[in-house]
């Protein structure tokens, strides 16, 4: 059974001309006996109304309570798809995701998904129904309702066609593919007709929103190529496929993101796998870390989390922290990346300081992998660094 996966994001299902124009497609595929099972988004803007609401209530919303509310954005979007299915003559129903059996480890607002139970998807399949399916969702082993994290839909995608064994996954979008960078703040950014999976998962995690993390990362693990593409225009967009299959190049693209938060512990009793664990063991994902080992004065380590999480860091650290350590925070970070395969063996590292050095733009941090080159600048310079990076070595090259 050759089974077609695709997702659409909010703003392709965001009011009923957009429903019934996806619905007319889908017919058409199903007029050629296609099986298809598609993942949809919340509607655009609702998850960020039901967030809006949330902290009408709760300073700062989250947990279980949190979930129940984040998950029902994706339930209008599955019902509404299946009506519109179905008055153009396609069999179609919708199901949640603890109906299907989409289960997820317990932890709230930023589950991960363990397991997926396939046998109502093909029963129904067998059936001649077209399976709608909720993103960004799943259900936890106790039972109660977990959310994937902003963007969680695309790894709904790709979870679900990793499950079935299909081979590929087509992530309809507002964009009509993955850009050498933001093409609303660099208009030189060029179009990428594929990219390898080392390279977007660089891309997703330093900025670059069209695709989720670890939608990547599922993909690169089960050999799934992911085709994103626009919903408006429906044309050819770009494919992320496995990196012997790309054309490399020494840059693919630059991207970056603000809203990040420096926080340095001093201590005389620190233990770096102690502090990591600890902050870790709350759900929040350290963007950066440095240690440094001072013969007086106690060690430091200082990690880089974004500004939503670092309350819960400063909570961690409280609980193993004494009164004589030091706790600082500086706010206002962002991070800009230059992300391609072999970026470190090119030389570039030191082209990227002294591009942002030219420009005036003071370097807080540094980490570098094979295929990127992160700093820490301060948030107004973000915009500023992307560019004049982004002219000297794609555009001028």
């Amino acid at each position: 059974m050759s089974i077609t996966v695709e997702k659409y994001g909010g703003t392709s299902v965001k009011d009923s001309a957009r429903l019934k124009e996806i619905a007319a497609r889908i017919a058409e595929r199903k007029k050629e006996k296609e099986d298809i099972v598609v993942i949809v988004s919340a509607p655009s803007g609702m998850t960020d109304s039901l967030i809006k609401r949330a902290k009408e209530i709760s300073a700062v919303p989250k947990g279980r309570e949190f979930d129940v509310l984040l998950s029902t954005g994706e339930q209008v979007s599955i019902a509404l798809l299946a009506m519109a299915l179905k008055e153009v003559g396609v069999k179609a129903i919708s199901y949640t995701a603890s109906q299907l059996g989409i289960v997820t480890c317990g932890n709230h607002n930023e589950a991960r998904i363990q397991s997926v139970n396939t046998d109502l998807i093909r029963e129904k399949i067998a059936e001649g129904y077209v399976i709608i399916v909720p993103g960004f969702q799943g259900v936890c082993e106790d039972g109660n309702i977990t959310t994937l994290g902003r963007g969680g839909s695309d790894t709904s995608a790709v979870a679900i066609a990793a499950a079935l064994g299909c081979k590929s996954v087509d992530i309809y979008t507002d964009v009509n593919g993955i850009y050498s960078a933001n093409p609303q703040i660099i208009p030189g950014a060029i179009k990428h007709k594929e990219v390898s999976f080392s390279e977007m998962i660089e891309l997703a995690g330093s900025g670059a929103k069209v695709l989720h993390t670890r939608s990547v990362e599922l993909g690169a693990k089960y050999g799934i190529e992911i085709h994103l593409r626009s919903a408006f225009d429906w044309q050819e967009g770009t494919f992320v496929r496995s990196d012997d299959k790309v054309e490399s190049a020494v840059i693919r693209g630059i991207s970056g993101f603000g809203n990040l938060v420096r926080i340095s512990y001093k201590s005389d009793k620190l233990r770096l796998s102690e502090t990591v664990n600890t902050i870790s063991r709350k759900g929040i994902n350290i963007d950066l870390i440095t240690h440094t080992m001072e013969t007086k004065g106690g060690d430091e380590i200082t990690c880089i989390v974004k500004e939503d999480y670092f309350e819960d860091a400063l909570e961690a650290l409280n609980t193993i922290s004494s009164p004589e350590d030091e706790i600082l925070v500086e706010k206002g970070l962002a991070k800009v990346s230059v992300i391609g395969l072999g970026v470190r063996s090119k030389g570039i590292a030191a082209s990227v300081f002294e591009i942002l050095e030219k420009e005036g733009i003071e370097i807080h941090a540094v980490s570098c992998s094979e295929i990127n080159i992160s700093c820490i600048i301060t948030e107004e310079d973000l915009n500023k660094a992307q560019n004049a990076l982004h002219k000297k070595l794609i555009e001028e090259e």
